[in-house]
């Protein structure tokens, strides 16, 4: 396991997603975090708010939003996610689709930063948790999940169309199989009174009563002593109980949308070590006000501020799926960094609009998908020295396993080839 390239109670300013690819793998015991939801508006914060000036677009765009290179980086490593952004592009629209593949990228490395008994709380709201959860369940694994946590928050007013919408959703994910769960410090009281059997005839615990994944708790009212402003602020409360459940004092937690610190705030209550991450341009005057006025016992120090990620000492390789064979790969591919089209286009500029696999000509390179020569479970580069193009058949029929030999060879056998193309 990698040691930690940060110091604590760093605030780092910025896009997450160079700042995740720079902290070294398996440092971080637990990710806590409330990125934006895809609500498809924008928020501000109130003009006389700490938080005033604080506004950002919910609003997604797969042309403005999505980079080639996070597309790229899906589509060859983590085709199971791939197949989550479809879906949402199809049941919801591009603007879901782009959501996704925003946060994918940003997911990816999270769970490579993570420490195997690391866990995950990702705060969303039910417009986009069912695809998130689809999600986490291809970067995570289904067997990881462990919780889905409805927030109840109440209040406010409500369409006379449909029922209230008076929740969010709080997925909890482990990394491995063995995970931090800390039951005693976040049981709660029993409705009961003292004295009360429950129907078995037994006595109830006087340490409280197991928690259940419906919380109760009110949202924070612009008159909360706690409240900045900050337009999708969340209670300090609600965050420390998921960061007493799932680390242990002196244990490092990671907020990559920070926005005005709660999670931070509230790992610092805790006995946590903690970095944020955020892109607004006051995070870092909110996070120190909100230490001073409500962790000033707790310790006297400075909270330390950079634009500039983290430096890796480990291997230094962005998230990638675990490889099949033993075979370790190379950290640095050779040559000029391409994005799947440039190498599309070199590629049919070498060999037409023909598949490598069983020698037919198309009209139209739609019908074309770029694949690995040696697969990349088998430690195969994504440079285009070990790239060719496939025909959706041969596509499907070389999986994960067959080179393109191999592919050739089941096609030859199977009597799949073209006629020779003549020349």
């Amino acid at each position: 396991m990698a040691e930690p390239n940060f110091d604590n109670r760093t605030l780092f300013h910025g896009d997450n997603l160079a700042f995740l690819r720079g902290i070294n793998s398996e440092t971080i015991d637990l990710v806590a975090t409330d990125p934006p939801f895809n609500k498809g508006k924008d928020f501000h914060a109130t003009p006389d708010s700490l938080a005033a000036g604080a506004s950002f677009h919910d609003r997604w765009s797969w042309e403005r939003d999505v980079e080639g290179e996070w597309e790229d980086a899906i589509k060859d490593d983590w085709p199971a996610v791939q197949q989550v952004i479809e879906s949402a592009n199809a049941a919801w629209g591009r603007d879901m689709g782009a959501f996704l593949c925003y946060m994918g990228v940003r997911l990816l490395e999270m769970h490579r930063v993570l420490k195997p008994t690391g866990s995950l709380y990702l705060h969303c709201d039910p417009t986009a948790s069912h695809y998130l959860k689809a999600m986490l369940d291809a970067i995570f694994g289904r067997k990881n999940f462990q919780n889905e946590f409805v927030w109840w928050y109440g209040g406010g007013g409500a369409s006379k169309k449909r029922w209230g919408r008076k929740h969010d959703v709080i997925l909890f994910y482990a990394k491995g199989s063995d995970w931090t769960f800390n039951l005693d410090a976040v049981r709660v009281p029993h409705k009961w009174v003292d004295g009360q059997r429950r129907a078995d005839g037994s006595e109830r615990d006087p340490r409280g009563k197991i928690p259940d994944d419906v919380i109760k708790m009110n949202s924070l009212l612009p008159w909360a002593n706690e409240s900045t402003g900050y337009p999708t602020q969340k209670p300090i409360s609600l965050y420390r109980r998921f960061i007493e459940a799932s680390s242990n004092p002196g244990e490092v937690v990671l907020d990559p949308f920070c926005g005005c610190a709660t999670t931070l705030i509230a790992a610092e209550q805790s006995g946590r070590q903690w970095i944020g991450i955020d892109l607004w341009d006051d995070a870092l005057d909110t996070v120190r006000e909100r230490v001073e006025q409500e962790c000033q016992n707790l310790f006297g120090g400075d909270v330390l501020h950079s634009e500039v990620p983290p430096n890796r000492t480990d291997e230094g390789e962005n998230a990638a799926p675990p490889l099949k064979s033993k075979a370790k790969r190379r950290v640095a591919e050779p040559g000029k960094r391409q994005t799947r089209q440039e190498m599309m286009d070199i590629l049919i500029e070498e060999h037409s609009i023909t598949c490598q696999g069983c020698d037919r000509e198309f009209d139209d390179p739609r019908y074309l998908d770029l694949d690995h020569n040696t697969p990349r479970s088998q430690g195969g580069l994504n440079h285009i020295s070990n790239r060719l193009l496939l025909c959706g058949p041969c596509n499907r029929a070389k999986g994960d396993t067959l080179t393109l030999k191999g592919l050739r060879q089941l096609n030859a056998k199977n009597g799949w080839m073209a006629h020779p193309i003549r020349r």
